[in-house]
């Protein structure tokens, strides 16, 4: 196919996409004042929380497929271009401070590698084979999970990525996308389309559709965690203390988990070596540093089911 018919074709796919439409009604926003473009914008975004919940149930089962398949080891691996990409990096940087998990259980690929993440890598987006070169660095396992994001729902790194993950390994895959009827979400086990409507600026999906990634994958790291026993409650009891702000966190989680004193709380980080749900455990299970990390690994991580050991002991 020449240049000029593939520019052709893909422009005739673009005008199919609700995040590519044109809005004639927005056409004069640059003779606006800046505070009434900013109520505009603001009144879009307002418009994609509800968006995001028209798809709650199909997160739900996403998320319930991605917290059985890493309880026995799985890892989530995110898989996007651009903007998509950049979302999915930054949801598995977070993890490991978050939650202590090990850089390698939640990964974010992005197509064009690391330096994408700031340069835009021309044609990395274009390319299924790129997608499965950058799944099989991984050495994927059919507990693994791969999420494909795009906006679109139609860019051939992401959907390359879920095809071969599903195709070649039997892993579990979800297709995020921001348009209806996404060849995305088709080619996933799980498809999650938030449609947001056409954009501010035209086909600008790092606005309402990246706003509507976000909060999605949000959802899907941090209820997968909440899944595997990495929070107590609502606090983050699995938070790893790698600077002074952190440290400082944990002592308070120990405390509002426990309601024990300064002296009590030190001395339950002392025998732990500072690891939080293990003090906690210490604290409330009245036991000392070993046998909080016994429990803990016989209830796999859960501090509601090492407590209830801990009171049979």
């Amino acid at each position: 196919m020449s240049t000029d018919a593939t520019y052709t074709e893909l422009r005739a796919q673009l005008a199919t996409l609700t995040t590519e439409a044109f809005r004639p009604e927005l056409a004069e926003i640059d003779q606006q004042s800046t505070l009434e473009i900013a109520k505009i914008m603001n009144a879009e975004d307002a418009s994609v929380p509800t968006a995001v919940a028209a798809q709650l149930p199909a997160i739900a089962a996403a998320i319930d497929g991605t917290a059985e398949r890493m309880a026995r080891g799985g890892r989530l691996i995110y898989a996007g271009a651009g903007t998509a990409g950049r979302l999915g990096v930054l949801d598995a940087s977070e993890c490991p401070p978050t939650f202590n998990t090990d850089p390698s259980e939640v990964v974010g690929l992005i197509a064009g590698g690391p330096s994408a993440m700031v340069t835009a890598v021309e044609g990395a987006e274009d390319s299924k084979e790129l997608a499965a070169e950058d799944l099989d660095a991984l050495n994927l396992t059919a507990d693994d999970i791969v999420v494909g994001i795009s906006a679109s729902g139609r860019t051939p790194y992401a959907i390359g990525a879920v095809e071969h993950a599903r195709r070649t390994y039997g892993a579990l895959t979800v297709g995020l996308s921001c348009n209806a009827d996404s060849a995305l979400a088709a080619a996933a086990d799980h498809g999650i389309e938030v449609v947001v409507g056409p954009e501010l600026l035209t086909g600008s999906t790092r606005l309402k559709a990246g706003t509507a990634q976000k909060l999605v994958l949000n959802m899907l790291s941090t209820i997968t965690m909440i899944r595997l026993g990495k929070t107590y409650g609502n606090l983050m009891v699995d938070v790893r203390a790698s600077n002074e702000k952190l440290r400082a966190r944990s002592r308070r989680i120990v405390s509002l988990a426990t309601g024990a004193d300064d002296s009590a709380i030190e001395a339950a980080l002392a025998a732990t070596d500072g690891e939080v749900k293990n003090a906690i455990l210490v604290v409330l299970g009245d036991v000392d540093g070993p046998t909080a990390a016994r429990l803990l690994t016989e209830a796999n991580g859960h501090l509601r089911a090492a407590l209830a050991a801990a009171a049979t002991l």
